[in-house]
Formats: structure tokens, sequence, C-alpha cells
């Protein structure tokens, strides 16, 4: 195949316009082609219709993107129509000679092979760059790793960030708070830009994948995890546009790091279902099979004396780096996150829950010690402040298992169990319809001994009166008010009514 550039026209303009990507080859002999022209090609004509000024024409084939112009000799024409020439150089259009003894169909095959050639280097590439970020996948640093390796693909950076969009790991010169900043302003929007995803929950919308453009700046943003809800992010950025292999490698990479987060939850699926069981198996006694499930997962358990943290499920996430800790779930309660640390750190360590915990007392691994101290800890955890108890003594939202037994007999009762005892046996006295309050004359005698004159008079009543009272509180009771153990729970009722 032989193609003579007409004199004058490949140095005639911008080196851009010589640069221009051909996509397809066209022919036709229409007085105007475009509206069946989608851009890029190489138009080629024989000139069957081209008669005086052509300015209009190569105009029209300017505007629509044409790459090239190609005109066959020897048909219409023995040369190039002088007024097509300089149209073609004054509009900057390459236009080149094709001898008659090339058929057209030679150039479009050459063409097409061409391209096809030029596909295929950009698979190869690709494929090449897919397996230079599989390895870096199975490196030790993982997610780190794609993201470092992913940089240098694309010759610009790259970042990983969780689902809050915190940044958790960048390449040098990485825009990150331009990413930061758009994915908070998705997050709040009330119309953001399309494209988008609306996050499970009413977390806000999200960005099913996120292009920015700046001064000598191009990023994208991609959503990571296999759900609807993005469990992650991950940017990249460059000084040039994108070109079809790089988001073909930027795809790649996404589809790893994604592979990597779902392996890694399953992982610390497969490690929290483990923990929970060696719990279970110390609680019943079995303290030496306990150590045999933990020996090959690289944990240990803490030294005695120990104690035990019980707080909220929410809370494990935050226990795991600091305390050997699991989810325990007992029939028809929630699901408890339990923590076992040396008694000297058990304060800090629950400190740094951020979540109500409560705190056992020293114990040891002998179940009944164990069982003892996890029960403390439940008890002191129902007593922490924002966890639906009373609020606790301790610091913040921490409670010692000690402190709270240092509030009395009541702090070791369930306050909801106690409260209900207390209306149930005092009932028949609240429901009474005389003007006599018995329920506050039986708290003055209890108080005072059951000396008469002493609660008559904190009373500020004969004694005769509350005698009188006082014999109606043990009719309606039915109970003998002698009685130690009557008393002792009438007290109780009555303190648990003034919590």
């Amino acid at each position: 195949m032989r193609l003579r550039p007409v004199a004058g026209i490949p140095g005639h303009g911008a080196r851009g316009v010589l640069d221009a990507a051909v996509r397809w080859v066209a022919v036709s002999e229409l007085a105007d082609p475009t509206p069946y022209l989608e851009g890029g090609e190489l138009l080629l004509t024989t000139g069957m219709r081209m008669e005086g000024d052509q300015s209009q024409y190569v105009a029209r084939l300017v505007t629509r993107g044409v790459a090239g112009l190609g005109f066959g000799v020897g048909v219409s024409h023995e040369e190039v129509p002088p007024a097509l020439v300089a149209a073609a150089e004054e509009a900057g259009l390459p236009l080149f000679e094709v001898p008659r003894e090339t058929p057209f169909i030679a150039i479009g095959k050459g063409v097409s092979e061409l391209l096809a050639a030029e596909q295929y280097d950009e698979i190869s590439r690709a494929f090449a760059a897919q397996g230079r970020l599989t390895r870096a996948a199975l490196r030790p640093e993982g997610m780190h790793a794609v993201i470092d390796r992913l940089a240098k693909e694309v010759g610009g950076w790259a970042a990983l960030l969780d689902e809050a969009g915190e940044v958790r790991h960048a390449t040098r010169g990485a825009n990150t708070d331009a990413v930061v900043s758009e994915l908070s302003r998705l997050r709040t929007a009330t119309r953001p830009p399309e494209p988008r995803l609306l996050e499970p929950g009413g977390g806000g919308l999200l960005p099913a994948s996120l292009a920015l453009s700046g001064p000598g700046e191009h990023i994208v943003v991609q959503p990571l995890g296999g759900g609807a809800r993005p469990r992650g992010f991950f940017a990249v950025g460059a000084g040039r546009p994108f070109s079809p292999v790089t988001h073909t490698v930027i795809n790649a990479a996404g589809s790893l790091l994604t592979l990597a987060l779902e392996q890694g939850r399953t992982q610390l699926e497969a490690a929290r279902r483990a923990r929970s069981a060696v719990l279970e198996l110390l609680l019943s006694g079995a303290g030496e099979q306990a150590r045999a499930v933990l020996g090959p997962l690289g944990g240990r358990l803490p030294e005695e004396p120990l104690a035990v943290l019980a707080a909220g499920a929410d809370a494990l996430e935050a226990l795991e780096p600091l305390a050997f800790a699991a989810l325990l779930a007992s029939l028809g309660e929630r699901p408890l996150a339990v923590a076992l640390v040396p008694d000297t750190v058990a304060e800090k360590v629950a400190l740094e829950a951020d979540a109500p915990v409560g705190v056992s007392l020293p114990c040891g691994y002998a179940p009944e010690g164990l069982n003892g101290a996890l029960d403390q800890a439940r008890r002191a955890l129902a007593a922490a402040p924002g966890s639906g108890g009373a609020p606790g003594k301790g610091h913040g939202r921490v409670v010692k298992f000690g402190e709270l037994a240092g509030q009395g007999l009541l702090g070791l009762l369930d306050r909801a169990a106690a409260q209900a005892f207390a209306a149930a046996l005092l009932a028949p006295l609240t429901a009474y319809g005389s003007r006599a309050d018995l329920v506050e004359s039986l708290r003055a005698y209890l108080d005072s001994n059951g000396h008469w004159d002493a609660a008559a008079q904190r009373l500020g009543v004969h004694r005769h009166t509350l005698r009188y009272r006082m014999k109606r509180v043990t009719e309606l009771l039915g109970r003998d008010l002698d009685d130690p153990g009557v008393r002792a729970e009438l007290w109780l009722a009555l303190e648990a009514v003034r919590r």
C-alpha cells in the first residue's frame, strides 16, 4: 500500500493535528458525509462531486473531528483539486493522495491491522500490570502493597480509605484532601452529582465511582466491598487523563483490594469464633483444651491474677488489640464482648474501649472464680452510665465491681428485678385509700429499728397513731413485722423504690 502526502500538508498544522488517533476508515462520495461519521475516521473519497470552492466541505469534516482525508486520483480527478488542497491547508486537515493502483479496501485493511496491533499491545500491557498487582497482593503488606504498586503503574499516586473516608494508606504526593472532602460532601449533599448509590441505613449518598479533574490532575475514586454498602474506597491520581489501559489496571486493582478486604473479614470472623470457643472452654473448666485450641492461632491468655471486662458487642473491635477478647452469647441475652486482661491494667484497657464497661475483682482461671468474675463484670456493666442501668461510680463509663459492692447490698441486685419485687410487695400499701401514708410510716418505723417514739417523732404524729398505722400495715401485707426476715424484705423493697 502506497500513500503520498499532498505537498505542504504534513507540516502545515500543529503536531497535535497530525498525531490525532485514527479510529476507523470510511469511504464516501457525498457532498456532506458528516451525518454518517462519529469522528476520528480516516475519510476516503475520489471527489466525484467536487467542483469549485471546498472550504465548506473541509470545515464540516474538521468540525466533525475527522482525523484525515485521503483523495483517490485517477478516477474523477487526475490530481488532488487545488481548491481542496488550499482549504485543507487553511483548516489544518491532514490530506494525502491515494494512487489509482491502491484500492481503498487496502487502506481499510491496513488501518484495521494497526488498530488490532494497538489493542493487542494495550491488552498485553494491561495483563502485565495485572500480574504485577497480583504479586503485590501476595506480599505481607497486602492491600498497602497493591496501593504502592498501583501508583507506579499509573505514574501518579494512590490511596486507601476506610468506609468512613479516613485515609489508611497513601503514597507520596497523594491529594487525599480533595478525595476526603468530596466523599464528605457527597455523604451530606442533598443532591450529589451522578453517578451515585444510596448507602443502606440512611448513611448518606456515596459514589458508585467518582472522577475529579483539575488543573494538571485527574483523580478516580472507586468503592470497595462486595455488597451494596462500600466497605472502603481507593483513589488514584495522575497529571494526565487515564487511558483505557490505565482504567483496566485501576479496575484490576479494585478487584484485588476487594478480594483482600473480604478475605481479611473472613479470617477475622474465624478468629473471633475460635476465641469465643476458647472462652466457653475456660468457663466450663476445660483449661487445657482451651489452650490447645488457642495455641495454633498464635494467641495466649493473660497471667493470673486477671480481671474480666464486660461490654456491649460493639466494643469488641476496640478491645481485641489490647486483650484476649471474644463475644459471649447467652440464651435469651444480647451478646457481650468479654475480655480477659491482667488485673494491673484492667482499668486502662477498659477506658480504651470508649464504651460502657464493667470490671470484675481479680480472679484466676479456676472455673468457679472465672464464672464469678464474669457475673461481677456483668453486674458492673449494668450499673455503668449509658448501658441502661443506674449511674455508677466508675471513671466515665467504666464501673468496677468493687466500687459497686461499696454501694451496699442493693448495688448487687438487678435494678429492674428489685423494683418489680418492691412494687409487688408494697402494692397493698400503695393501693390503700386512707389519708394516712402507710409506706412512709413503714419506712420511718424500720429506719428507727422499731422504736415507736423515735418513729412517731420523725413522722410528727402521736405514737398511738403510728401503732394504729402499723397494725393496718400488718393486716394489709399479711406479714409479721416482728420477724427479722420480713423486716429485711420490706427494707429492701423500700430502698428499691427509692433508687
